[in-house]
């Protein structure tokens, strides 16, 4: 069992909001650690990082790799100064805000080994807006398969 959670699958357990309507709280699922060490990461992966500032994991998606510049003005995202079109996000949730759904910020670039993480759920999310950008060392898994409750299950990835 300790080589598949530590090598191949990381079960997991939303305990949070950030990724909301995404993924819901305490849902239960695991996330795929080989897929990540053998494919490594795409662009709006969601995956599992490690945290040093709040001492556990978090689950969030990528949002700029490597070297890119990424900034929000007039809420929309921009990568490298290219408007990118956030699909994943749930447009009839977006839409229920009346403030910006991503507050502006930036630009930032960042580092070879750094992505900039943020939650789906962008007005209650703790992320590389409050954390700076993370180590790609950080990062453990990527994707997300819920298996409960039972009537939610599905893959979550990019």
């Amino acid at each position: 069992m300790m080589v598949l959670t530590n090598f191949i699958l990381k079960p997991i357990q939303i305990n949070q909001s950030s990724m909301y309507p995404t993924l819901k709280d305490q849902q239960l699922g695991f996330s795929n650690i080989l897929s990540y060490r053998l494919f490594g990461l795409e662009q709006f992966d969601v995956v599992i990082v490690w945290s040093n500032q709040l001492n556990d994991y978090l689950v969030k998606r990528v949002i700029a790799r490597p070297s890119d510049t990424i900034e929000v003005k007039n809420g929309q995202l921009y990568i490298n100064q290219v408007l990118i079109s956030e699909d994943f996000l749930d447009k009839t949730y977006v839409d229920s805000f009346v403030s910006p759904f991503t507050q502006d910020f930036g630009p930032l670039t960042m580092g070879e080994d750094e992505v900039f993480l943020m939650g789906d759920n962008r007005p209650y999310s703790s992320d590389s807006r409050q954390f700076g950008a993370f180590k790609l060392e950080d990062i453990l898994s990527k994707d997300v398969y819920i298996f409960y409750p039972l009537n939610e299950l599905r893959w979550v990835g990019h």
